[in-house]
Order: structure tokens, then C-alpha cells, then sequence
């Protein structure tokens, strides 16, 4: 059965099954190619007759994941050139006020596509919400800080297409006063970016951050020494028409160069003192601070510009960084005598070691790493983050997910959650493993519908007098405060000695 809805552009035919009409790769915005590919969003041209919207979309050309991600996760490529595309999932196109959700990848900024099997909004369509996922440009194309070009390209075309879901979504039964931004990785640091962002009054009315942060952003002169980088690679000046004149093949090859040189030699004199603790030596293309859609990190801004805030659920897996080192086998290889030697490369305090290897007797020498990693780039300051919108008056709602895979070795690892917020555990197995739980997913799931739909997801509030963290570790978790406590205080100290 077939669907048809006229949006911005022109009509588009979506296919009906199991009571959720689905609609894919619908553009929201002009292809971004050639001289476009480094300007900001425009309004996609109109088109004749109704277009099919039955299949997934082109993505941002994009470089396969390395071998032991690819794995676990698969990677991303669909060709085309109109990849500013959203796909679209309703349990009701001719209905009307439903909560919407609009989910944002995660890839750190240089990966990812919103055709991936475990984003299949369908769960939450069966459960009365309108879900749109959607894609932006990645990498050089939405990132690289080039002379002349717009900066913050990439966010740009997700401001772009929530203006989209506030002009379009009611032909899909959808509420554009009841938004609900979501998002996990990239996709969750957008998220903290765009909250605390001028451009994004009324464009949504809550937010979901998983397994993000809002301190991984750049200053602009450390971002352009990072293009200038890429432009030396591959020979040519770092102005955007030079850069226009590539194809999507030798962008990724000139990236993916700058890339691997980044993480062998992370020199903060040659890359930005910003790009190197910001990214930790791993990330180097991400938003920059532009003095207008982003001002400042989050927590920073949100405390300064409280009415900016809006409800929020924050929070991340309880071992983060297990996914970055394990399956590259880098865990295999930090020892008690190399944990010192290790920690100053990320810009760490190897004292930090003393109290996390407290709090974990018998613990080995890669987890005591993994650990603090895990909180450095994800915990500390997504309770940092909590804090601010608690005090700017919002319910704001924390949580922790701790399940552990089934695959030997990562624990409670990033991405881990994903399957669980969608209800997708049959896409998922090579993460989760065999036989993951379903009470856990629905646990999670209806979490994360019920705080869309009326902006509680059942469990006590955070705030500095009262830490509540929600811990999903099995179908009966429950509720721990200020969880270890001491570890976030240690690095904190050692962010705000960063900062100053």
C-alpha cells in the first residue's frame, strides 16, 4: 500500500506496512556539489509529478570503518549526490499532534548515514511517535574549517533540516511544537552544540544526548591549521573552489591521510592545543566556535544563557572507550608500566590512575585506562552539561547504561545503548552478541518514548542536591546517586586546570 504527502519540493510516495508509513531519502535540501558543497544549506528545487521516497538515500561520501569496527557495526556508502535526505516514519499520516523525534548520527563527524538498520524508526512509529532521521554533510565537506567557506557546514544542514521537520511535519501527523531531538556520538555533541545555540529558538522542545559531550568543539585558527593540513595533502591551496573542484574520492583520500598523521603525531603545536585535547588524538574534524552558532562549549553557554535550555536526558555507557580499544587491540597492550607512559599522550594526569585503580582491585592495567577515558571524554562533562540545564530551571534526567555485550571484551561499550533506545536488537547482534536482553530494550525504549511524549521518562530528576543517575543494566535497574563520585571530582579538577 502506498502513501503519498506533499512537503517542501514537491509530493513524495511512501509505502505503507504493518501500519507504519515510511518515507526515505526525501531531500530537504539542494545537493550540496561542486562550489555548493562548501556554502550553507538552500532549499531543495521543486520537482514534477510525485517522487518515490521507497528506498534510503545517498549518504556523505564517507571511508569504510577500520576492520574490527566494520565488524561490530558495518559501514556506510550509498552514491548520489543528494544525501541532505530524511527519512520519515508515522503511525498516522492523515492524523494529527503527535511527538515528534528526529534522530542525529553519530560517525565523529567524518561517518555514519541515517540508513542504518539499527535507526529504523518503525519501533517508535508502532509506538505513536512521528520519527525522522536524517543526514549532513561530513567530513571535509561539513567540517573542514577552509578559508572562505562558512564554518560549521555540517550543523548547518541539521538546522536546516529541523527547519524542515517545524515546516513539513505535520503532513506526517506530526506536532512541530512537540520535537524532540536525539542522538548519540556526533550526533549527541551536535545536540549539545545546538542547544545551546542562537539559531535553534523553537526549532524542537527537548533534547536526548547519548554518549555525547559539548566540549568537543575547536577554535576556529586550530581548525584551520587541520584544513590547511588536508589542502597540503592533496596539493592544492585551502580556499574553496580548489577544494570544490575534487570529487568525493580524493576529498576522503586527503582526509583520511591527515587522519592517520594525526594520530601518530599529535602534536598540539602543529594541530591546535583545541583539536588535540578536544579530540583526544582520535578526532580532528568537529564543530568549530564561530561567534554564531556556536559561542562557547555548552555547559558554558547554557550556564550563562539558561533561557536557552530545554528538557534534556543525558547520558552515556558505563565503558565508553572499550569499543576504541579492544577490537583494534590497543587494550592488549597497555600494562602497568605503560598506563604512565600512555596517559600523557591523551593529555591525561597519570595521577588519575592512582584513584581509579583504588576504586577497581584485581582491575587490569587497560581497564583502569578505559575507565578514565571513558569519563574524561563522555561522563564528566555530560553531568557538566546536566548541571547547567538543571540550574537553568529544566527537568533534566541522567542516566548510565551498563549492560554488557556478549562479545568478549566489550563491556558496556560505545554505540551499546543504540539497539536498545530503537528496539532494533535483531540488527545488532555482532555488537550485543547472542540472545541480548528484550525486557532491557523495552525498559529503554519506552524510556526514551515517554520523555518525547510528556517529558518524563519515569525516573527521579537530576540535580546538585539530588544526583539521580538511572542505571540500565538489567530489566530491574535502578536508580544510583552521585555514582563514583570521586572519580568524576579527580577529573574534573584536571579538565578545569585544562580550561584555565
Amino acid at each position: 500500500m502506498e502513501t503519498i504527502v506533499s512537503v517542501t519540493g514537491g509530493k513524495v510516495r511512501g509505502v505503507t506496512r504493518d501500519g507504519i508509513d515510511t518515507f526515505l531519502g526525501i531531500p530537504y535540501a539542494a545537493a550540496p556539489i561542486g562550489p555548493a558543497r562548501f556554502e550553507l544549506p538552500a532549499r531543495v528545487a521543486d520537482w514534477d509529478g510525485v517522487r518515490d521516497a521507497v528506498e534510503y538515500g545517498a549518504t556523505c561520501a564517507q571511508s569504510p570503518y577500520p576492520a574490527p569496527i566494520h565488524a561490530l557495526l558495518g559501514s556506510d556508502g550509498i552514491p548520489g549526490d543528494e544525501y541532505l535526505n530524511v527519512n520519515v516514519w508515522t503511525p498516522e499520516t492523515g492524523g494529527s499532534g503527535l511527538p515528534v523525534m528526529v534522530w542525529i548520527h553519530g560517525g565523529a563527524f567524518v561517518r555514519g548515514s541515517n540508513a542504518r538498520p539499527i535507526y529504523d524508526g518503525g519501533s517508535f512509529a508502532r509506538d505513536g511517535v512521528v520519527t525522522v532521521s536524517i543526514n549532513y554533510r561530513l567530513g571535509v565537506s561539513g567540517f573542514a574549517a577552509i578559508p572562505g567557506a562558512p564554518l560549521n557546514r555540517g550543523l548547518h544542514d541539521q538546522v536546516f533540516a529541523l527547519r524542515w521537520v517545524r515546516e513539513n511535519i505535520a503532513a506526517f501527523g506530526g506536532d512541530p511544537g512537540n520535537v524532540t531531538v536525539f542522538g548519540e556520538s556526533a550526533g549527541g555533541m551536535s545536540i549539545a552544540a545546538l542547544i545551546a545555540s542562537p539559531l535553534t529558538d523553537g526549532l524542537f522542545r527537548r533534547a536526548i544526548i547519548q554518549s555525547g559531550n559539548g566540549i568537543g568543539i575547536a577554535k576556529a585558527e586550530d581548525a584551520r591549521l587541520v584544513a590547511g593540513v588536508i589542502a597540503d595533502k592533496a596539493g592544492i591551496e585551502p580556499t574553496p573552489a580548489a577544494f570544490g573542484e575534487f570529487g568525493p574520492d580524493r576529498l576522503r583520500a586527503a582526509q583520511d591521510a591527515m587522519a592517520l598523521e594525526l594520530m601518530q603525531d599529535p602534536d598540539p603545536a602543529r594541530w591546535g592545543e583545541s583539536v588535540i585535547s578536544h579530540g583526544l588524538g582520535v578526532m580532528s574534524l568537529f564543530p568549530v566556535i564561530d561567534g554564531e552558532l556556536i559561542e562557547d562549549l555548552s555547559s558554558a553557554v547554557l550556564a550563562a544563557r539558561p533561557e536557552r535550555a530545554v528538557p534534556l536526558l543525558i547520558g552515556c555507557t558505563a565503558e565508553e572507550f572499550r569499543f576504541f580499544t579492544v577490537p583494534a587491540g590497543l587494550a592488549a597492550g597497555i600494562s602497568e608500566e605503560v598506563l604512565p607512559l600512555v596517559l600523557p599522550r591523551y593529555g591525561l594526569d597519570p595521577a588519575l590512575a592512582q584513584i581509579y585503580s583504588a576504586n577497581r582491585p584485581g582491575a587490569s592495567a587497560a581497564d583502569v585506562f578505559n575507565a578514565i577515558v571513558t569519563d574524561v571524554a563522555f561522563r564528566e562533562d555530560s553531568v557538566r552539561i546536566a548541571e547547567s540545564v538543571a540550574a537553568a530551571g529544566q527537568p533534566t534526567y541522567m542516566y548510565e547504561f551498563g549492560w554488557r555485550s556478549g562479545i568478549a571484551g566489550l563491556g558496556a561499550c560505545h554505540v551499546l545503548e543504540v539497539p536498545f533506545v530503537f528496539d532494533r536488537l535483531d540488527a545488532a547482534t555482532r555488537l550485543t552478541g547472542p540472545n541480548p536482553p528484550q525486557a532491557l530494550a523495552d525498559r529503554v525504549h519506552r524510556a526514551w518514548v515517554d520523555f518525547a511524549t510528556h517529558g518524563d521518562p519515569g525516573w527521579a530528576r537530576f540535580s546538585t542536591d539530588h544526583r539521580a543517575v538511572q542505571v540500565f543494566d538489567d530489566p530491574d535497574s535502578a536508580v544510583a546517586v552521585d555514582p563514583r563520585a570521586d572519580e568524576l571530582a579527580a577529573v574534573r579538577a584536571w579538565r578545569e586546570a585544562q580550561l584555565s
